[in-house]
């Protein structure tokens, strides 16, 4: 992997985490700190947001690899499910003040769709 690679790896692992969260903003009052719309919408919003993200940016990803898909769909899902998971515990649990179990339980087990997909991509690509 080169140097360019590794930081479009990882700068857009930071944008599957980053977009999603500049787009729940609208959807909260800071006053209060609460939803201003119904809980399992917000998440079916975040949910189908977060997929379009990651799709697009798998579909870049994947334009500049040409070989070893599988290893690199497991690298690039490993990677993105880390820079997540960070993420949301430097910024996200504070401000919601959750517990890790709570956390994983309503929030973090769902990351695990990003290596799924970068995989699923994986294979799809190496047929």
């Amino acid at each position: 992997m080169t140097k360019r690679f590794i930081l479009k790896l990882t700068g857009f692992g930071f944008l599957t985490w980053l977009i999603p969260f500049i787009a729940s903003f609208p959807f909260f009052n800071y006053k209060t700190q609460e939803l201003i719309i119904d809980d399992f919408f917000f998440k079916t919003i975040m949910i189908v947001l977060s997929a379009l993200v990651g799709t697009i940016l798998l579909v870049l990803i994947y334009k500049k690899i040409n070989q070893n898909y599988i290893k690199m769909g497991i690298i690039i899902g490993i990677t993105w499910l880390g820079i997540n998971w960070i993420l949301d515990f430097i910024f996200l649990l504070p401000m919601a003040d959750m517990a890790i179990g709570q956390y994983f339980t309503e929030i973090g087990l769902r990351y695990l769709v990003i290596p799924i997909y970068s995989i699923g991509f994986a294979l799809v690509i190496k047929k």
